[in-house]
């Protein structure tokens, strides 16, 4: 997982507020829980030291009815939200946290990693693409308009002619769609295409695409471009179709780690991580985890020892956060950050290296 969107909470200094809040409306007198539950939370970041500008700015986002959504996440500092972002479900644990690192792995664990895809329904006549790679698009691409429709001489239809003209038109609109999905994925990196729709506009497509872009298709049995065609089987086929690409990179990644050039354990990613030598972070996906480090303003300031922060001129180090800090430092140093179910870590930490 890319931490790009995470990378401006570090530009100024914390504290930070860290909420996560359980805001599901769906059920009668919702909107009354929500409020308790809020005033739980703002209660425990008062106590804390939050000052109210900031319980002001968090419970304008987590009280709006506009914002509704079953859960939501939201970072504030100085009086301002600096992200906020609604969760697919309720948290894991409700969050109140006054720190001076914003608390965002257990956002990075529920949102998942976000696999870049293109989404293309095929018929006869071209296709619907839905791009999903930094927000999402939708685009048609229209093939042949004019369809052959010949007389003989006689007054009769030529049937073999037409037919093999049709056919050379559905080969045709085949190509233009595969161009597309092959200049998409060029042009997104996109990880996962799924081709659903009409069987034989399928089958056409698919021998037009690059050898790049078959690589990476999965071909659904559900789809259609017609009016009213229910979605969900379609949709339902490309959520498996990103899962198992997730499954199969973090296997790859488990691999990689295990045959070397990667580092174990929090002492080990650490130092790594100031050297600025991680290309991706390991962590196991442990919310119960309370591991800590000593840390700088800098965000490669970290270390497991305090003496190291103080040789390194750190006036004040301070302890935070074990996950909190790696996110930070990672986030700063480009690497990634991906959540497995196990690890060969006696901490549930590792990194792989870039050198």
């Amino acid at each position: 997982m890319r931490l790009d969107f995470i990378r401006g909470l570090y530009d100024g200094p914390g504290p930070f507020a860290s909420v996560f809040l359980d805001s599901d409306r769906s059920h009668e007198g919702a909107a009354d829980v929500v409020r308790r539950r809020w005033a739980n939370l703002g209660e425990r970041l008062a106590a804390a030291g939050a000052p109210s500008e900031v319980l002001d700015a968090i419970a304008e986002i987590v009280l709006d009815p506009a914002r509704a959504a079953p859960g939501r996440a939201v970072f504030a500092r100085d009086g301002q939200v600096l992200l906020t972002e609604p969760l697919p479900a309720p948290p894991r644990r409700e969050t109140a946290r006054w720190a001076p690192l914003p608390h965002v792995v257990p956002l990075l664990a529920q949102r998942g990693e976000r696999v870049p895809h293109i989404r293309v329904l095929a018929d006869h006549a071209g296709a619907d693409l839905v791009v999903v790679a930094d927000g999402r698009r939708e685009l048609t691409v229209e093939g042949a308009v004019e369809w052959p429709m010949q007389e003989t001489g006689h007054g009769d239809w030529s049937q073999a002619r037409l037919e093999r003209d049709v056919e050379e038109i559905r080969r045709r609109n085949a190509a233009t769609v595969a161009e597309a999905v092959d200049k998409e994925v060029h042009g997104t990196g996109a990880e996962v295409v799924v081709l659903g729709g009409d069987p034989k506009a399928r089958g056409l497509v698919a021998e037009h695409l690059s050898k790049d872009t078959l690589r990476r298709l999965a071909v659904a049995e559900h789809g259609s471009r017609a009016p009213g065609a229910a979605p969900g089987p379609f949709e339902a086929e490309v959520e498996r179709a990103c899962a198992a690409w997730l499954d199969r990179r973090r296997d790859e990644l488990l691999e990689t780690y295990a045959g070397g050039n990667s580092v174990a354990g929090l002492q080990e990613t650490a130092r790594a991580l100031r050297e600025r030598r991680v290309g991706t972070v390991l962590l196991r996906d442990d919310p119960s985890s309370t591991a800590t480090v000593w840390v700088g303003p800098e965000p490669t300031h970290l270390s497991t020892d305090r003496a190291d922060l103080l040789t390194w001129g750190v006036a004040e180090p301070f302890e935070e956060r074990a996950d909190a800090a790696l996110a930070r430092a990672a986030a700063a140093t480009d690497a990634e950050i991906w959540f497995v179910d196990h690890i060969d870590s006696p901490d549930g930490v590792g990194a792989l290296l870039r050198f």
